[in-house]
């Protein structure tokens, strides 16, 4: 159902998950400054915490994470990031049908990221072979899901491999 690829859009700032105003005026199909418009206009509905202005340094250290056009140095104005709850946020004030269709992917995909959070919890506090293993099952199912659309099959077979502290997932698609 998911087509739009917000997964990869999501990086970590201040040991929070969030995605950049460029990233978010891309989903929605519009310009940042736009994005940045709505809030400005509606600033009532983003109390502390929902979003926040990066600074010289995360804009330094993310640069050289992510490579992204949308994230260039000649901008005038420092990036902001929107938590999860400013993007719930500001789903509120965007009525487009885009808009919906963004917002939805967007909540299905912070979801699937915090299941997946409380999955690996209790994996790492289960004991025995037969509590681990449904588990890892799920885990990995939900690393599938997340990752699913953005997933290219060659011709024989596609894996990708991730480790966790806990655990080690790895998924392979085979195309018959």
């Amino acid at each position: 159902m998911r087509t739009i690829n917000v997964d990869s859009k999501i990086v970590e700032v201040r040991k929070m998950k969030v995605l950049l105003d460029s990233d978010v005026a891309a989903l929605y199909g519009v310009e940042t400054k736009r994005i940045n418009e709505a809030v400005k206009n509606n600033i009532d509905k983003f109390p502390k915490g929902y979003i926040i202005s990066l600074n010289s340094k995360e804009i330094k250290d993310l640069r050289s994470k992510i490579s992204t056009a949308n994230n260039n140095s000649k901008t005038r104005v420092l990036p902001k990031a929107f938590t999860e709850k400013g993007l719930y946020m500001l789903a509120t004030i965007l009525k487009s049908p885009k808009a919906t269709q963004t917002t939805l992917a967007i909540i299905e995909t912070f979801a699937k990221i915090r299941e997946l959070t409380r999955t690996v919890g209790e994996l790492s506090k289960t004991t025995t072979k037969e509590e681990k293993q449904p588990l890892m099952q799920k885990s990995g199912e939900i690393m599938a899901d997340i990752l699913g659309d953005s997933l290219n099959i060659s011709e024989t077979e596609t894996s990708f491999e991730i480790n966790l502290a806990v655990m080690n997932i790895k998924h392979t698609v085979k195309r018959k």
